[in-house]
């Protein structure tokens, strides 16, 4: 299993970036992300996905334990969809 450790490794080696900076590149990646979809932006990465935020409508739920109904409330989530390119690449 691979970690944000091993992911800066490999951008750092693929690009031969310092480690220190092959950190930063992907930090801004991921803080781009966030405040896309914050805005709820939709950001396509050609060959690998789309990333979008959608919305989970209020519901009620039950608390396992003792069966009692509990609300859920209406949230925001992430959402990704794979590129066929990508997909293909894993199988």
């Amino acid at each position: 299993m691979a970690n944000r450790g091993d992911v800066v490794q490999a951008i750092a080696e693929a690009t031969q970036l310092s480690k220190k900076d092959a950190e930063n590149a992907f930090e801004t990646l991921i803080d781009y992300l966030t405040q896309a979809l914050k805005r709820e932006e939709k950001v396509t990465i050609s060959g690998f996905g789309a990333f979008s935020a959608g919305h989970r409508a209020a519901r009620t739920g039950r608390n396992p334990r003792t069966g009692d109904s509990v609300a859920i409330p209406a949230s925001k989530v992430p959402r990704f969809k794979a590129a066929k390119v990508f997909k293909d690449a894993v199988q």
